[in-house]
């Protein structure tokens, strides 16, 4: 692999794809079961979800604890990094509220 060439090569590579900026988003209030977050986020799958969980997982950007109950019970939230990662999303965020008309539009073209 070779090494990144900016920051934003490296912030890309952790969020790229549709479903990790949107899980991101979703647990940026706390900490989520896998069924709550794959119904606040609409169109993903199970195995996507799973898929994408375990690679977010895997950079220490989002953290899974397992409770040993019955039945189990698994929850997601996000690590120190992940926070971190949610502030720098917040301004794309806004821009695109604020741009969805037009982007939507362009999208439809």
């Amino acid at each position: 692999m070779l090494p990144y060439s900016c920051g934003l090569d490296a912030a890309a590579d952790v969020i790229g794809g549709k479903w990790k900026p949107r899980i991101l988003w979703a647990l940026h209030h706390g900490p989520m079961r896998f069924g709550e977050l794959r119904r606040e986020i609409a169109g993903v799958t199970e195995k996507m979800l799973i898929q994408q969980l375990r690679e977010l997982e895997s950079r220490d950007i989002v953290h899974r604890e397992v409770f040993h109950q019955v039945p189990p019970k698994v929850e997601y939230s996000l690590t120190e990094l992940g926070q971190s990662l949610n502030v720098a999303l917040a301004p794309l965020d806004a821009w695109g509220a604020e741009h969805i008309a037009v982007l939507e539009a362009s999208r439809a073209g």
